[in-house]
């Protein structure tokens, strides 16, 4: 097998893993989301579950990889260039949050629902593609 169809399929495995456990949590329902922002009434804490699950996967594969010293299928690993917040960052994150309240979708949950037909899941994704597009557009990237 080639490294870049072995690299393919990789991809295409980490994300039908990815949107089933985001079905599988309950992550693709923006009411479970909204509930879980929703503190003084129906507040669903597994949400906080499901989160600290994802936070301690995702620091056991960045120190697997990083004890290899170099990617799986070749290539290497990002170095991290910025490590202060500024403006920007705060901005965005305000921006991520407020989106989020809003609508009980982020951005990995919103394409996974994309499956599901829902309309206002359309609308959510092509607002959140308008908005990605803007923001390079400001920001020239």
């Amino acid at each position: 097998m080639s490294p870049s169809l072995a690299r393919i399929l990789s991809s295409l495995a980490t994300g039908v893993v990815f949107g089933l456990g985001l079905m599988l949590s309950g992550m693709t329902d923006p009411a479970k989301v909204l509930n879980f922002l929703d503190v003084s009434g129906t507040w669903d804490a597994s949400l906080m579950f499901v989160m600290g699950a994802a936070v301690l996967v995702a620091f056991a594969g960045f120190r697997l990889a990083r004890g290899r010293g170099r990617p799986l299928f070749g290539g290497q690993l990002p170095e991290v260039v910025e490590t202060r917040m500024d403006a920007q960052l705060i901005a965005g994150a305000l921006l991520f949050g407020v989106g989020w309240g809003l609508s009980g979708f982020c951005p990995g949950p919103a394409v996974t629902s994309l499956m599901l037909g829902s309309g206002g899941t359309w609308v959510f994704v092509a607002a959140m593609l308008g908005g990605m597009w803007a923001g390079r557009r400001t920001l020239g990237r």
